[in-house]
């Protein structure tokens, strides 16, 4: 079933390159963000700080529409290209990291990394749907997917041995590294960019500055004044939320990835007592859990482009959710193989509701601002995450996990029967 669209992908140079592109460069982003906490605990022996580095990464998601008006000003290709060297430059930074005195170095340098992340991810939603063929998004996005979860499969012990062999500079290395061959294939792309709406000399001005800084606060500023053109900076960012609100298709679908991707943080939170209280295992265990839920993950983005060509985005993503909350309500039961079956099944049904939304806004959103509206359902759908995650850390000390799992079951039903009863669009081009 999935052999017609996934070889036209993989036959396409230019899909071919990309998908290369992000391959190599996920190995190195996945090690990276496994050892930065590793290497933080063992400079402080603070736990807090550790966790403080997977916010410092994802703290920049929240500016996602003004990154993604940003990279709606400049030519995608190139921008990728100089992220990817912005990066591989940035990161031998971390050679001078030897002492908990110079913690601030390394969380400096991730949140330009999470800065660079959100600008990245703009720009390649908003190019992919000029190198791959429309009607083989669905594949190419499915395909990606499956990419970076194998990635997260392969590259943590890589960067987990290389670092109890060398140290944390030895995967911030390997990590420069493979951000400078990223960008080396994505600038053997072919493809024709239409312009960038707004060439004002405000962004030329900002994106100076931003560069020129190679920090947070540069790239804030560089924001700031490059959007500062046309219409207005906040009507600019604004405009990739008014896409996706008006439209009858993509609000549905970007509002339920974010009640998913909510109902995901909870039950992220809760499996170290899945595999405590209900499973009876070490802590340990929660690898195994989420090996078996990456190859769940990695089966879906096979699927996800030939179901896309039979069903409707919403139907697809209503059916992977009711299959994420089936595989949440498994693991109440006290089974070690319910507990691995409902890993891989949470595993499938989680990406289907992501792939339908970004498959959507690339197809329903106009070039000129779909980068913004890229970053923005971003925005929306991935905060949920990180602010379930701290709810749920609270919960589960005060509320038994027999008692949570089935109320996340039934939430989760709940959004995939609206998806499912939401009335059907026509319009699936673009306008």
């Amino acid at each position: 079933m999935t052999g017609w669209g996934t070889g036209r992908v993989l036959r396409d140079r230019d899909a071919g390159l990309y998908l290369s592109g992000v391959v190599v460069s996920g190995f190195g982003t996945t090690a990276m963000w496994l050892v930065a906490g590793v290497w933080v605990k063992s400079l402080t022996g603070s736990d807090s700080l550790a966790a403080l580095t997977v916010f410092a990464l994802w703290a920049p998601v929240m500016a996602g529409p003004a990154l993604g008006a940003l990279a709606d000003r400049l030519p995608r290709r190139p921008l990728l290209v100089g992220v990817g060297l912005l990066m591989a430059g940035l990161l031998p930074v971390l050679l001078l990291l030897d002492s908990a005195d110079r913690v601030w170095l390394l969380f400096a340098v991730l949140l330009v990394y999470g800065i660079c992340g959100a600008l990245h991810d703009a720009a390649e939603a908003a190019l992919v749907p000029q190198v791959v063929d429309g009607r083989l998004l669905g594949d190419f996005n499915g395909l990606r997917l499956t990419a970076n979860e194998s990635m997260k499969l392969l590259a943590p012990p890589v960067g987990a041995a290389l670092f109890v062999r060398f140290g944390g500079a030895s995967v911030a290395l390997l990590d420069a590294v493979t951000f400078a061959l990223a960008a080396v294939i994505f600038a053997r792309l072919r493809v024709r960019e239409e312009p960038p709406g707004r060439a004002a000399a405000g962004t030329a001005a900002g994106t100076a500055a931003g560069t020129a800084a190679g920090t947070a606060a540069g790239t804030a500023a560089g924001t700031a004044a490059g959007t500062g053109t046309g219409t207005g900076g906040f009507a600019s960012v604004r405009e990739g939320a008014r896409q996706l609100w008006d439209s009858p298709v993509l609000r549905p679908l970007v509002s339920a990835g974010a009640a998913v991707m909510f109902l995901a943080g909870l039950n992220g939170a809760v499996i170290y007592a899945v595999a405590d209280a209900v499973l009876g295992h070490a802590p340990t265990y929660v690898g195994v859990l989420y090996a078996v839920q990456g190859a769940g993950s990695v089966l879906s983005g096979l699927a996800a482009g030939p179901l896309l060509r039979r069903m409707p985005e919403r139907v697809f993503a209503g059916a992977g959710t009711a299959l994420f909350a089936l595989g949440v309500a498994g693991r109440a039961l006290p089974y070690d193989a319910v507990a691995l079956v409902c890993s891989a099944v949470i595993g499938a049904g989680l990406p289907c509701v992501l792939i339908a939304a970004l498959t959507a806004v690339q197809r329903e959103v106009p070039n000129a601002v779909l980068g913004r509206a890229a970053a923005t359902a971003n925005t929306l759908v991935f905060v949920p995450n990180a602010l379930a995650l701290a709810l749920g850390a609270g919960l589960v000390a005060f509320v038994d996990v027999r008692v949570l799992l089935p109320a996340l079951t039934v939430a989760g039903l709940a959004i995939a029967l609206l998806l499912a009863a939401a009335p059907p669009h026509g319009g699936r081009g673009r306008p």
